[in-house]
């Protein structure tokens, strides 16, 4: 418990934590929040269907992320440094949107409501940008695992209060209000990167660049081959950096395939949407917590790879306890016992998947590496899990989660191909 103590609650380690909590605090106010409200107000359900597409920004944000790393925005920038000039701009831009969006009336206007939505998406996804490339910089190696902890913690807790904490305030002081006090909490990260401080690898790249957008044709050229180009070209350097992005793709495979499964598949089998709110939401965020947390003590007492090699074959086991959970039936307790183990794995996993990929940044580029690789894996998680339900209608439910133990193994045969050929990290 010491060690604990004595790894997580460093000053650079809280400071991620507040900055996991801003980070997690914005998106279900442009989704599930949000479409409580709209429901609410009497729009359409084909209307809400459509506001899915908000989300986009955070799917797309690799897009602009060059934008972080190679521009300077004059007065923040000079004032704060690049990464924490960045983030304070985009949270600016945040807040605006979510009062914004807190003024609106659904029910007259929802045009209205859904430009300040994808406004609050854009903003926050670039906040997003900006806090992975600060804590990738700010902490040094040994800590990356720890730091994919925090954030999670952070995340979770800043979900649970736009969620729970802002339907609450809707219900007791009514949308608007809820909105700006959505908003009123952003700042408190500003503390947060004050006593971070800026890192000082972005610093010192701040003093090379210029302050404005080229604009003459040739500066431009230059601009894209050294923000856009050469982070790319930088990356494919790398050894066995094909097998890299396989990795990155295929590790949360099997832990993809069933994840929108779940709901549908307890559902089937007897359990209340009650039952399910209580045992898979709040048991399943606690133990992927504490996942998250045992997951970074590893990274940093064996090294990634081993974590990697140890959180992969456990997860995939795991996933097994919903074969016995088929066969047991609306078991709450057994159900308890599943997901406990299910998000304890999984947050493990997470924590050190995110330690991995901070690991592959160069940090001339690490907004805009991290970005793209974080995408890419996005990328994994959403598309090549689309088949989930044709198999699960196909297959049964017992064949089903035997069969995203086996889509684990494509991952696992990459991180031995990885770990034969020595690229190893952490």
């Amino acid at each position: 418990m010491l060690l604990w103590l004595k790894l997580y609650l460093q000053p650079r380690l809280l400071v991620v934590l507040i900055l996991g909590f801003v980070s997690g605090l914005p998106l279900a106010l442009s989704a599930s929040t949000l479409s409580v409200w709209l429901a609410e107000s009497g729009v359409s359900l084909s209307a809400i269907g459509v506001f899915a597409a908000v989300g986009t920004p955070y799917t797309l944000k690799f897009l602009w992320s060059p934008l972080v790393d190679g521009l300077k925005i004059p007065i923040f920038t000079k004032i704060l440094g690049k990464r924490r000039g960045w983030l304070v701009a985009a949270q600016l831009l945040l807040i605006i949107s979510l009062i914004s969006l807190g003024l609106c009336n659904p029910s007259e206007n929802a045009w209205l409501v859904a430009f300040f939505a994808l406004l609050v998406a854009i903003a926050s996804a670039t906040q997003d940008i900006v806090i992975d490339a600060y804590r990738v910089e700010i902490l040094p190696a040994h800590e990356q695992g720890a730091g994919a902890a925090m954030v999670v913690l952070g995340y979770r807790l800043g979900m649970i209060v736009s969620t729970a904490g802002a339907l609450f305030l809707a219900t007791e002081m009514g949308w608007m209000l809820a909105y700006i006090i959505m908003a009123a909490l952003i700042p408190i990260s500003w503390l947060a990167i004050i006593l971070g401080g800026e890192p000082k690898i972005a610093d010192s790249e701040s003093e090379k660049e210029n302050n404005h957008f080229p604009a003459a044709a040739h500066s431009l050229k230059i601009w894209i081959k050294d923000h856009i180009i050469t982070p790319l070209t930088d990356f494919m350097e790398r050894r066995e950096w094909l097998a890299i992005l396989l990795f990155i793709l295929l590790y949360k495979l099997g832990d993809a395939f069933i994840g929108t499964m779940t709901n549908p598949f307890l559902i089937n089998i007897g359990f209340s949407k009650n039952q399910i709110a209580t045992v898979v939401k709040l048991y399943g965020v606690i133990a992927t917590i504490i996942g998250s947390f045992i997951g970074g003590i590893l990274v940093s007492r064996i090294g990634m790879m081993k974590t990697l090699w140890i959180c992969g074959i456990g997860h995939a086991l795991t996933n097994l306890m919903f074969v016995a959970q088929a066969q047991v039936g609306a078991d709450e307790m057994f159900l308890a016992f599943s997901i406990s183990l299910e998000n304890i794995s999984g947050g493990m996993g997470t924590a050190a998947f995110v330690a991995f990929i901070s690991s592959l940044v160069n940090l001339r580029f690490t907004a805009t590496q991290y970005a793209l690789l974080s995408s890419f894996s996005a990328f994994g998680r959403t598309w090549l899990a689309t088949p989930a339900g044709f198999f699960a209608e196909k297959l049964g439910w017992e064949a089903f989660f035997i069969l995203s133990v086996i889509l684990a193994i494509p991952g696992l045969f990459v991180l031995w191909w990885l770990t034969k050929r020595k690229i190893v990290y952490g």
